[in-house]
Order: structure tokens, then C-alpha cells, then sequence
């Protein structure tokens, strides 16, 4: 009977969560824990937690207090919160709910396995610090265990925007790149673990700049690694889209032609409200530009509706750059308050007038991401196999546009990259039949 300890962890937020969480539980696997997919009869439960979203923190308050019941069976059972959240919240987490045993930070969970070890048995473990240490000089090496076909890879941390709505500054801090030999040496160790996509991943990913390099110098030299097929990045800024990385999406084969892009308002004055620090009007002459350099290019964005001050006159500015733009996916949300941030100080939109605008909004672009599926019905695309569907016989996989495609073939294909001819659209995902 193995002796390893069990270990929950509950991802909240972005893909860089997803990243952070992987991370955190290769720390602790060092420490004897093995992952559980139920908190049931876990040793530790670990939420890792992001505070873009509306209420985030009351959500994980709820959520902790649902584990009261196994802390109570378990006195041993050690339950830490760690992200965003964490780091905004500090010692009011454990406050609020003193069954909590640790609270870390964003940029502090190299600390991971000395804060576990002191935690527990009354003892209460918090580190939020922004250390000088780069926590990823003191991360292990990342575990040979075979793994899937895409993974993610944090390459750029924190901005240095301060958009007035957004939280990420005061929680994530400055803009902060990994050298790209690092990156290179992690990028090599999962195309070695059966990696063939990998995404690269910041707060602002085409402000990357480590030992003076750009993301489209990081990217050419990703490239060069026999075994890796496909690179993606996100999420981007307008402002830091600069000529090589454009450039890039015309000449190097293996950078997908997708974008997310996001602009979030159509109205200069909303944008200048936001700090964005670009007009829709500069926005529509980049994307032009992008898509001149890669025809083929799916775009996607992100829309806040309902920002302060915004007027309808505001707001059918930003469904004219929508039409205008024609988006294959987008993510819309009305604007919520996040304490500590400049818009939070501003008078609000009603609730009720958010709401309609929303959904006329999410309307035109749902309407846009059906018509751009339809499009690729007749096409060829090429899919990298992830994964068996509920179907037998069913793989599903992303073409390059990061469309979900499903088609009947060998569970063997799965981690390969096919030709496949799409031959229907449904609502989140295409059809195919496999060429050859």
C-alpha cells in the first residue's frame, strides 16, 4: 500500500492558473503528495484562485466553507488558498475562515513545500511577499512522466498597464520575462514527455523581453525543437504588438494562425477612461495589418460592457468594431468593480441596461463565431489529436484555428497532427473525416 499523501487542487481563472497549478503540485508531489480528483479523502486541499471575476473572493469564501464538514473528520487535513485571491486577501482569509492553514501568493509559491511543512496543527503559514528571487530558479525540475499532446508555458508574468477595471498589477506585480534559455530547456523537456502544442502564457505575453529578447525571437528559437508542431500565445495587448511579432505570423510555420486580441470597448472615450492607451480606430488599422500578414488568421477578443460612463452612444461604437472586425471567438462580460482599482471609484451603469447591452452584444458575436465555423465546412485543416469523445471510435482534437473537431478514427492518432476535410459546423465544434 502506497504511503503518499493526497493532494486536491481546484483551479480558478486563466490558463497561467492552470500553469501554477501544475507547478504546485509537482512542489508537493517532492513532499510525498499524489494527486486526487476528489477533495473527499484528500490530505491537503489547495485552491488556487484568480480575482478577475466578479465577487471572486466571496466565491472562495463559500467554497472553503464546504470543506468545513471534512476538517472537521479530518483535524489533520491541511487546506490552503493560493493565486490572486490569495494575494489581495492576505491574512483576511485566514481571518474569515481559520480553518485555513496556508495562504501564498501568485509570485511566492516556490514556497510551496517550507509553507506546507510549517502549516497545520494550529500553526498558520502566509507568504504574499513580491520577492526579489525569481520563483522560477527555485522551481524543480518538472517530472519525466509522460503527459499530453499541449501544454501551457508561462513565459512573461505581471503589466505594467494599470487598465482602470483590472486587478493584475496589484496582484501579479511588474512585467517580469523568463530568460528564454530557461524556457527553451522547459519547452525541450515536454516535447520530450509527448508535448507537441504548447501555448505560451502571460498577463501580457507580447511584452515578453528576457536577456532583451521579444516574443518573436522566443518564438523562432521555440521553433528549432524537433517534435514541437505547434505554438500558440495569449493574451496580448494592442500596444505590444509590434512588426517581428506580426512578421512571425507570416513566416514561421509552426505559429498557429489564431490571436486573441483583446480591445475590450469601440468608443475612444470609454478606451481613454480604461487607460488603454489606443483608439478603436488604431486598434482596426493593426488588425489590418495582421491580417495582411496572415490572411488566414482567426481573431478573438474581450469586451467589457457597461464600463463607467458608458453611454449608448459609447456602446454602439463598440458593435460597429465588431462588425467591423468580425471575430471567430470572443469573451464578453459586463463590468464589474474591483475594489483598489480607479474605475471602482467611478459611478456605475445600471445593472439592468448592462445586462440588455450584453446580450445584444453577445448576440452579434455568437453570430460571428457561427458564420466563421461555417466557413470551414468544405475546408482542410490540420488537427492535433487530444483526446477520445464520448463516441466510440470519436477523437477530438484543435485544428490550427483552435477549433474543437471531432472525427472517427483511431485512438492511436491521439498525440498526432492529421489532415482533416470538415464536413459539418455545430454550435461549439466542427465535424470531420480524416484525409488519407
Amino acid at each position: 500500500m502506497s504511503d503518499a499523501k493526497k493532494l486536491y487542487i481546484k483551479t480558478y481563472g486563466c490558463q497561467m492558473n492552470v500553469y501554477d497549478s501544475e507547478r504546485m503540485a509537482e512542489m508537493l508531489g517532492a513532499s510525498g503528495y499524489q494527486e486526487t480528483s476528489t477533495p473527499d479523502d484528500a490530505d491537503m486541499i489547495l485552491l488556487n484562485t484568480c480575482h478577475i471575476r466578479e465577487k471572486a473572493a466571496e466565491k472562495i469564501y463559500s467554497e472553503l466553507g464546504r470543506f468545513k464538514g471534512l476538517k472537521a473528520e479530518n483535524p489533520d487535513l491541511k487546506i490552503g488558498v493560493a493565486g490572486c485571491v490569495a494575494q489581495a486577501e492576505g491574512q483576511e482569509i485566514i481571518r474569515r475562515q481559520p480553518m485555513v492553514d496556508l495562504v501564498v501568493g501568485p509570485q511566492s509559491y516556490h514556497r510551496l513545500g517550507e509553507l506546507e511543512a510549517r502549516a497545520g496543527n494550529g500553526v498558520k503559514a502566509l507568504d504574499t511577499d513580491f520577492p526579489e528571487e525569481d520563483k522560477f530558479d527555485h522551481l524543480a525540475s518538472r517530472p519525466k512522466a509522460r503527459r499530453g499532446p499541449t501544454a501551457f508555458l508561462t513565459v512573461q508574468e505581471g503589466c505594467d498597464k494599470f487598465c482602470a477595471f483590472c486587478v493584475v498589477p496589484y496582484t501579479r506585480g511588474a512585467e517580469v520575462s523568463r530568460t528564454p534559455s530557461r524556457l527553451l530547456d522547459e519547452a525541450q523537456g515536454l516535447v520530450e514527455r509527448g508535448v507537441r502544442e504548447i501555448t505560451l502564457l502571460g498577463q501580457n505575453v507580447n511584452a515578453y523581453h528576457g536577456d532583451g529578447d521579444t516574443l518573436a525571437g522566443l518564438i523562432g528559437k521555440l521553433a528549432q525543437i524537433d517534435g514541437l508542431e505547434r505554438i500558440r500565445y495569449t493574451t496580448s495587448h494592442p500596444n505590444d504588438m509590434q512588426d517581428d511579432l506580426i512578421s512571425a505570423h507570416a513566416e514561421c510555420d509552426k505559429l498557429m494562425p489564431y490571436l486573441h486580441l483583446p480591445v475590450q470597448s469601440g468608443s475612444d472615450k470609454i478606451l481613454k477612461a480604461m487607460n488603454r492607451k489606443h483608439t478603436g480606430d488604431e486598434y482596426l488599422r493593426l488588425v489590418e495589418k495582421i491580417r495582411a500578414a496572415c490572411p488566414d488568421l482567426l481573431l478573438s477578443g474581450d469586451f467589457i460592457v457597461g464600463f463607467p460612463g458608458e453611454t449608448d452612444a459609447d456602446f454602439e461604437q463598440t458593435m460597429d468594431l465588431i462588425r467591423a472586425v468580425g471575430y471567430g471567438q470572443a469573451y464578453s462580460f459586463k463590468y464589474s468593480p474591483r475594489p483598489g482599482t480607479p474605475a471602482a471609484e467611478k459611478s456605475h451603469v445600471e445593472d439592468a441596461v448592462k445586462v440588455e447591452r450584453l446580450a445584444r452584444l453577445q448576440d452579434l458575436l455568437t453570430s460571428q463565431q457561427r458564420a466563421a465555423q461555417q466557413a470551414m465546412v468544405g475546408r482542410e485543416v490540420s488537427v492535433l489529436f487530444e483526446k477520445t469523445g464520448r463516441l466510440d471510435g470519436q477523437l477530438i482534437g484543435k485544428s490550427q484555428h483552435l477549433h474543437a473537431v471531432h472525427v472517427v478514427s483511431p485512438a492511436s492518432n491521439i498525440g498526432s497532427v492529421r489532415r482533416v476535410r470538415i464536413t459539418d459546423s455545430q454550435t461549439n465544434s466542427l465535424t470531420g473525416e480524416l484525409i488519407g
